[in-house]
């Protein structure tokens, strides 16, 4: 398989001299540079602390925790112009001054303000804030199920919160009425979904919504009747404040963006479209493979991997074809649990498998626990497994978080390679241990690039044989079939964003390819019309990190150790797979002369 380094390369943020082998700056020179560099670093962080609030509550930041973010037209054009005031002020600084490692974090940041600021002029893509996967109606819930609950000052912070909901909810219609100035909306199959799920926080018994997590549990440490006001206070503001906001973000759904919402969600369907695309092609694959490209790898991996499941098929002593086979899994009871704490339990077991087999693969493990814990019923029976991270601060553990009113859709034979993907070896390992390394800036333990993080979390799926895992053909089958869907994505978030592809046309093709039921492949594709460019990274990340790996392990012959080769690609932090392979290359000549 022919390495997408050398295309990585031609967009790489430095040269490979100005990475790894440019001249030391004198001491005089390094020290002031990079004093006003990481004087830079420190104030963006802080700045981002306060102006998204809700990402500081999630990392562990708990200053902002009465606050919600300003989502009027005039904070985002604040926050705009503050984009372009940081690139001002990273480019009056001395990049040959840098430290090598200081160099890498001024790339960095100076790659992902440029790439923010290009990004500004994209204000219909922008607009679009309310779909199945995002919007004040699901990211709420989502934050008070995070935020502490131990004293008395933290409930009144979420009390504060909930008082300053209305008014974000408010600036979030705004936002879609600004959309659709602009001919921008939500297209429809995903915008239908949204009725429901604010439903499902607006139960009639307040203390039985998402919405009052929090005050469920209450330390014991508050006295009692301290507990009961809070409580009461809670209930009030969530019938009186809360609920009429949410009430009025659904009847604009309703009555204003879904009579108007567009049946084809394609992005060549929108004034500027195709641009805003191409522009999240490149962000979420840190590549400038085009849409074209990225169709091709795909139909190539689909090819492979619908092979290696055939294969599978024949090894479990099925005789009929790939059709029934998969039918036969779908449908068997054995493959399925019967109650969501049955689920849990499944994946408990899996993840206290793996544990103890991962030292064979790493030198070095994160500290922060995990923990597997269910998605809330009310984001529906279309939501994926996934991971929330710790926080920073080390106060909260990891979650692997299931689907579990999903039951007849969680055959245990994908339940593997699942908890090895949103897990261990996976996001958890991954996430957790960039944010240990102390050594770096904030803003790269914390940086999110699509490739690298969920191109990292389908290769640990990979390291699934070593670990002990997929030990029957069922689950070898599940594994490949999911690697099989992450390959089918390629070609469908390409094919229906850039080349003309029909919804039916994309939810035939990937069912009939990878033997996923057909309602989950629907709910996934109208995810990748919502997220355009998201889907594509997972293969194209994936991919890269297999190709270095073979670059490493032919250079470096039986000198190569593969658990040293893990730590090199996650003590980079989370980077653009083009600075990746640069890192790796250093790493091999490390190697090299350690082990001479």
């Amino acid at each position: 398989m022919r390495s997408i380094t050398a295309l990585l390369l031609a967009a790489c943020i430095g040269s490979a001299t100005g990475w790894a082998a440019a001249q030391a700056p004198s001491p005089s020179a390094a020290d002031s540079q990079a004093a006003r560099l990481h004087a830079l670093f420190d104030a963006e962080w802080e700045w981002a602390m306060r102006t998204f609030p809700e990402w500081a509550t999630l990392s562990g930041d708990h200053r902002y925790d009465d606050r919600l973010s300003d989502e009027s037209r005039a904070a985002r054009d604040a926050i705009d112009a503050h984009q372009r005031e940081t690139l001002a002020k990273l480019e009056q600084i001395d990049r040959a001054g840098l430290s090598a490692t200081d160099r890498v974090s001024y790339d960095l940041m100076l790659a992902k303000t440029r790439e923010r600021i290009e990004g500004q002029q994209f204000r219909g893509e922008r607009a679009l804030v309310v779909t199945a996967q995002q919007g004040p109606h699901l990211g709420f819930a989502n934050l008070m199920r995070a935020s502490p609950a131990a004293t008395e000052r933290d409930l009144e912070n979420i009390l504060a919160r909930m008082a300053a909901l209305p008014k974000q909810v408010d600036q979030t219609i705004e936002q879609l009425r600004e959309g659709v100035a602009l001919g921008w909306v939500t297209f429809k199959p995903s915008l239908e979904r949204v009725p429901a799920q604010i439903d499902g926080v607006l139960v009639a018994d307040v203390t039985k919504s998402p919405l009052f997590d929090p005050f469920t549990r209450m330390s014991d440490a508050i006295p009692a009747p301290t507990r009961e006001r809070l409580a009461q206070q809670a209930q009030r503001a969530l019938r009186d404040e809360v609920y009429p906001a949410l009430r009025r973000l659904r009847a604009f759904v309703v009555d204003t963006l879904l009579p108007i919402a567009p049946q084809d969600g394609a992005m060549s369907r929108y004034p500027g479209g195709r641009a805003a695309y191409e522009y999240a092609l490149r962000t979420h694959t840190t590549t400038p493979l085009s849409a074209e490209q990225i169709h091709a790898i795909g139909l190539r991996e689909v090819k492979r991997l619908r092979g290696e499941m055939e294969t599978q098929m024949k090894l479990a002593g099925f005789d009929g074809g790939f059709d029934a086979f998969v039918a036969h899994l779908n449908t068997d009871p054995k493959f399925f649990y019967a109650d969501a704490q049955s689920l849990l339990a499944g994946y408990r077991d899996i993840g206290k498998r793996i544990d103890p087999e991962l030292p064979k693969l790493f030198a070095e493990l994160p500290r922060a626990p995990y923990g597997v814990r269910a998605i809330p019923a009310h984001e529906g029976v279309g939501v994926s497994e996934r991971y929330q991270g710790p926080a920073a601060d080390g106060t909260t553990a990891g979650w692997f978080e299931a689907n579990v009113v999903a039951l007849g859709e969680r055959p245990t034979w994908q339940m593997e390679t699942l908890m090895a993907h949103e897990a261990v070896p996976g996001h958890h390992l991954q996430i957790a241990r960039a944010l240990e390394l102390k050594d770096l800036p904030h803003f790269r333990r914390n940086a999110w690039y699509t490739a690298y993080i969920e191109g990292w979390a389908l290769y640990a799926e990979t390291l699934g044989t070593e670990l002990g895992l997929y030990a029957d053909p069922y689950s070898r089958f599940g594994h490949l079939q999911m690697q099989a869907f992450r390959a089918a994505r390629l070609v469908v978030d390409t094919g229906i964003h850039a080349l003309g592809w029909t919804r039916q046309q994309a939810i035939d093709w990937m069912t009939e390819r990878t033997g996923f039921k057909r309602e989950y492949v629907q709910a996934q594709v109208d995810r990748y019309y919502v997220w355009p460019g998201q889907a594509t990274s997972y293969m194209i990340g994936a991919l890269e990190i297999v190709a270095l790996r073979d670059r490493a392990r032919a250079a470096l012959g039986d000198r190569f150790d593969l658990r040293r080769f893990h730590m090199a690609v996650l003590d980079t932090g989370p980077v653009p797979l083009s600075v990746l392979a640069l890192q790796i290359d250093d790493w091999i000549a490390a190697e090299q002369a350690r082990t001479k």
